[in-house]
């Protein structure tokens, strides 16, 4: 077992969930997006793993499971498939594969995407942590997902509302993962004071 607070590498899986992008008609936005976020706003070093897939629920359980299992990935990040639709199938196959529920992640992210747009009260994201790691349902659309993971700032660039990646560091050390420094420009990242 890691113990907390390790200064080893990230190992973050990025997962795309869109029926059509994985057939190819559409460009997939979400894997880059998520890419690219994590790269201005984490300084530790980290690597990235990615799957593009359908939204086929046996599928993304067992995405999940490999990318936690037998990759060993720190923090899995999704993204698409969490409205109402019959297809939307990510929180139900998250649900399944994981052992504790971290019910504030989806609230924050409704929290802030009702900054937005009304329509942020059907979504249905959810985070969970499965040994070691931690699985966070982000939304499909890449503006919506830079505003959950950073929050929503003023016309001044002056943050309001914190996103949820704030959360995201101090979690994982919790769980035994390794310690991610954030670029506080992007997102500061929270952790208790020590006694």
């Amino acid at each position: 077992m890691v113990k907390p607070g390790n200064l080893s590498e990230l190992k973050a899986g990025l997962v795309s969930i869109s029926d059509r992008a994985s057939n190819n008609v559409y460009e997939d936005l979400g894997i880059p997006c998520l890419k690219s976020w994590l790269e201005r706003a984490v300084t530790s070093p980290f690597k990235i793993v990615e799957r593009l897939i359908p939204d086929e629920k046996v599928l993304i359980k067992d995405t999940l499971i490999e990318l936690v299992d037998k990759e060993k990935c720190d923090l899995v990040l999704t993204t698409g498939g969490t409205g109402p639709a019959p297809r939307d199938v990510t929180p139900d196959a998250t649900l399944e594969i994981g052992e504790k529920v971290l019910p504030g992640f989806g609230e924050q992210m409704r929290q802030i995407s009702l900054n937005f747009v009304p329509t942020a009260i059907l979504s249905r994201q959810v985070a969970v942590t499965r040994k070691s790691s931690l699985i966070i349902n982000l939304p499909g659309q890449p503006r919506a997902i830079q505003e959950t993971l950073e929050g929503v700032r003023s016309k001044t660039g002056k943050l309001e509302v914190p996103g949820i990646f704030a959360a995201v560091p101090y979690g994982i050390e919790l769980i035994g993962g390794p310690v991610i420094i954030t670029n506080a420009d992007v997102c500061k990242s929270f952790r208790p004071k020590k006694k």
